[in-house]
């Protein structure tokens, strides 16, 4: 399994392990087994944690925390106070060590370390109101990103998951017009109004 990790951070990136959440929503958090491959392949939090069902609970509360107060800062809203608790509880653990190596900079900690660690990316990227946080684009994507391009002009979560799809789709819909509009045309052309009318 392999999870996508284009947000620019990694509570929004956890936050996007559900897909499509306005229409059919997918969990791609649907086991512990699930969870430890996210922490591994997400560079930020350990290299190698083991996690069981309450593990799993606490992180979907947590994701589900902190994609409401997303919301909210992207509506203008007050946070809501029971999410804010959540993020504001799994903030206040232990953070992951980190060690310098010839390999560079490796961390270790169990899992709640690891929720630490995104619970606390979560504050700092909350708390600033003035960072580009965005909802992607594409239509049915509802994964939430950090726009860092020039002039804040990102319009998708990411080119291949969406920016490519959105793409593909636009140059598929200008082959098709371009080819029914010399039908129109002919279409339009062929058939004079009656002489003498008027």
């Amino acid at each position: 399994m392999r999870f996508a990790f284009v947000s620019g951070n990694p509570a929004l990136d956890l936050v996007g392990t559900v897909g499509y959440r306005r229409d059919e929503p997918v969990d791609l958090l649907d086991a512990p087994a699930a969870l430890e491959q996210w922490v591994l392949e997400c560079e930020e939090l350990p290299d190698h944690v083991t996690a069981d069902a309450a593990d799993l609970a606490s992180a979907l509360r947590l994701r589900e925390a902190v994609h409401r107060l997303a919301l909210d800062r992207l509506a203008g809203r007050p946070f809501a106070p029971a999410e804010l608790d959540v993020v504001n509880t799994a903030a206040a653990g232990p953070l992951p060590a980190v060690e310098l190596g010839d390999g560079g900079l490796r961390r270790s900690g169990d899992l709640r370390s690891a929720l630490v660690q995104v619970a606390r990316s979560a504050v700092t990227v909350l708390a600033d109101r003035s960072v580009p946080l965005k909802e992607c684009g594409r239509a049915g994507c509802t994964r939430l990103y950090l726009d860092r391009s020039r002039g804040a002009r990102r319009t998708w979560c990411g080119m291949d998951a969406c920016g490519n799809r959105v793409k593909a789709a636009a140059y598929r819909a200008r082959r098709q017009a371009a080819r029914h509009a010399p039908e129109a045309a002919s279409r339009s052309g062929a058939a004079p109004g009656p002489e003498g009318a008027g």
